[in-house]
């Protein structure tokens, strides 16, 4: 009899070496390289490089792999005229998720599964989604997509094709370094996704189209977007005299055992490392934007359950004031997940091809047994 895990806890699927996670020591690295130092030092292009390739670029591999992320950004205009035709009030990662699959089509590797062909379609898909992203925030505002600004960063262009100004440099560097903190994260429940459906030998948008379907469930990807609605709502009450503070709101929670989104991790037994920056990035942005409670209120709210639960925050609780003081609303937030992760579901999809074999797990039969064919004509 194969041995049944609820969700899989504990049970290793399979062999990766482009990220690890270490609940225990609450470590993450990518390529052997920890999380920390990549948050300190590198850039996303720099990151994406290591996790596509498994080694930091040289100073000529990186400029090389800026070009063909500026050069792949444009998207095809038949993308963006079918997204344009979409219903009114579409939530985001639904267009997102048809944007990836409408991207196949244009796709000049489209019907070469090869694994160069594939690291190809990668750069192209991790530059086209954040064009895309940012078109789908701009129709939603009633405004035309901006196009890519070959001479920045990626970073500062996702800003620009959003906003239509180039941000400020603090600002830009502290989606840079959310980008890396997001960029991969083990087995996750996407990223499986995307290697159980590349293990068919299908194409990767496929499979990417897969995993960000997989990311728009709440239990996996939006749970930051949850924390943002909270401090929102905490703003109204406290604006309408309801409740007093953050501190009222956070005991009543916990008191009538409601969910608090951003706290405790499946797999971290200790402060998930990426929530370390966050928490810095969020004291800093928050500060500058002149908006100093959002942190105040989180770190406060962070204190509380942390004495009264024994959790810790995780990737998400710090990240919805970061992104919300940089301009996305929070609907967003998912979307921004998706556009760093792109990263690694690509990663994952070459490491899958190149030892590739189906992945066709056991289950364990509950059913009944010897059930009799009953003719219709005597069924009750």
């Amino acid at each position: 009899m194969p041995v049944v895990k609820a969700g899989l806890e504990g049970v290793a699927v399979g062999a990766t070496a482009i990220s690890d996670v270490d609940g225990i020591a609450g470590k993450l690295i990518y390529r052997g390289i920890d999380i920390h130092e990549l948050a300190s030092k590198s850039t996303f292009e720099e990151t994406a490089y290591l996790i596509w390739f498994g080694k930091l670029p040289t100073r000529a591999q990186l400029d090389v792999l800026k070009t063909q992320l500026a050069k792949e950004a444009p998207v095809a205009p038949g993308v963006i005229d079918a997204l344009k035709r979409l219903p009114a009030g579409v939530a985001p990662m639904d267009a997102l998720r048809s944007a990836i699959s409408l991207l196949h089509h244009y796709d000049p590797d489209r019907d070469d599964n090869s694994i160069e062909a594939a690291q190809r379609k990668a750069i192209r898909l991790t530059a086209q989604t954040a064009t895309v992203t940012a078109a789908i925030e701009r129709m939603r505002r009633g405004k035309e997509p901006i196009s890519p600004d070959p001479t920045l960063g990626y970073a500062a262009n996702f800003v620009w094709m959003l906003n239509g100004e180039k941000p400020h440099e603090t600002a830009a560097r502290s989606l840079d370094i959310a980008l890396i903190l997001h960029a991969d994260h083990g087995f996750n429940a996407s990223t499986f996704a995307a290697r159980v459906i590349t293990s068919t030998l299908t194409d990767i948008h496929s499979a990417i189209t897969g995993a960000v379907g997989c990311l728009k469930g709440p239990l996996h990807g939006g749970a930051n977007e949850a924390v943002m609605k909270t401090l929102l709502e905490v703003q109204k009450k406290v604006a309408a005299g309801e409740i007093k503070d953050i501190e009222d709101w956070t005991r009543k929670a916990l008191a009538d055992k409601k969910l608090l989104m951003g706290f405790g991790h499946r797999v971290y037994k200790t402060e998930d490392p990426r929530a370390t920056h966050l928490r810095r990035m969020s004291k800093e942005l928050c500060d500058q934007a002149g908006q100093p409670w959002w942190f105040e209120w989180s770190s406060k709210m962070e204190e509380i359950v942390k004495a009264e639960k024994g959790l810790n925050p995780n990737v998400d609780f710090y990240s919805a004031t970061v992104y919300y003081v940089l301009g996305f609303p929070p609907d967003m937030y998912t979307c921004l997940f998706a556009v760093a992760r792109m990263n690694g579901w690509t990663a994952h999809v070459i490491e899958q091809l190149s030892n590739n074999r189906i992945i066709r797990p056991e289950s364990e039969w509950i059913g009944p047994n010897d059930v009799p064919y009953v003719p219709i004509e005597e069924r009750g």
